[in-house]
């Protein structure tokens, strides 16, 4: 079965992600990424895929997956029953923990550890139940404080001997064959296209399919209507903008593929419960605010 690709998006201010999620999700699911991925369960039993290995796991299980290795986690649940929190996820760029090793000599032990994640690997679930409240920490961490949680995981990592190799030696992660599934065709013309003004039968055509095909090929892959998907892409678009840049209001909308700015301040209402004007005025007073 083909990976789905999944876009990670890092805030550009930030050098790697740090998230919870809950079960059922939309990214919980057979995937990949170029990011590197630290994962931690903590809640529920079931079985876990990392290449050609099947495992199975319980809370604390505790993998380290290397770039474009597929990868999932499926809990065993009655039927209707959803976790509010079951992942505890660490992400990051091949180049970002490249360039820290060359920046800090004392460092070289996590190139070792990275060289190995190619095949992923597993850890003690004790490890993982100890590094837990660290990574639940670091999801809403700043400053250094957030660097010192993450430098601390990675030190544990790098220390502890139990590791072991999920996918088998002869395994190849290909993320060029994956990338050339119908729905990963269609979430890079998403991301290429995210400024511009397309439509889903314009996305539909790219998958060769109808309308009405694509609408439920869409929601199957990612768990969300096509227009829900590229609204959220452009307004985490938006956001780094606002974060980033002294760009007006109306200039942002129209950069990230809104057609109109009524909508566009509609849009981000509806996604982040204010308007963009107010958005970066708490950002700037968060900024200001005096240390205690």
């Amino acid at each position: 079965m083909t990976p789905d690709l999944e876009l990670i998006h890092k805030p550009m201010h930030e050098s790697f992600r740090a998230w919870a999620h809950g079960y059922p999700h939309a990214v919980a699911k057979w995937h990949f990424h170029p990011e590197y991925e630290l994962h931690i369960i903590t809640e529920s039993t079931g079985k876990f895929f990392v290449g050609d290995h099947i495992g199975n796991h319980a809370p604390g299980n505790l993998v380290l997956t290397g770039p474009n290795l597929p990868h999932n986690w499926i809990s065993e649940l009655a039927e209707g029953v959803r976790l509010a929190e079951r992942d505890l996820v660490l992400q990051f760029s091949s180049d970002f923990i490249e360039r820290c090793a060359q920046l800090l000599p004392e460092l070289a032990p996590v190139g070792v550890l990275m060289q190995d994640a190619a095949r992923g690997l597993q850890f003690p679930d004790a490890l993982g139940l100890e590094l837990a409240p660290l990574m639940q920490e670091l999801t809403t961490a700043q400053g250094p404080r957030r660097v010192e949680l993450f430098a601390r995981v990675l030190g544990a990592l790098c220390d502890c001997r139990e590791r072991r190799p999920l996918a088998s030696a002869n395994y190849l992660a290909q993320a060029g064959r994956y990338m050339s599934s119908t729905i990963n065709q269609v979430l890079a013309y998403i991301k290429q296209n995210i400024t511009l003004d397309f439509c889903e039968q314009d996305v539909a055509d790219v998958a060769e399919m109808n309308t009405l095909k694509f609408t439920r090929f869409f929601r199957k892959h990612t768990g969300m209507s096509f227009i829900h998907y590229v609204n959220q892409e452009r307004i985490a678009l938006a956001c780094e903008l606002l974060m980033n840049t002294d760009l007006k209001v109306t200039e942002i909308c129209y950069r990230t593929g809104f057609n109109n700015l009524s909508n566009f301040n509609r849009q981000f209402l509806a996604y982040k419960q204010m308007s963009p004007s107010k958005f970066r005025a708490c950002l700037l007073m968060n900024l200001n605010e005096p240390a205690a």
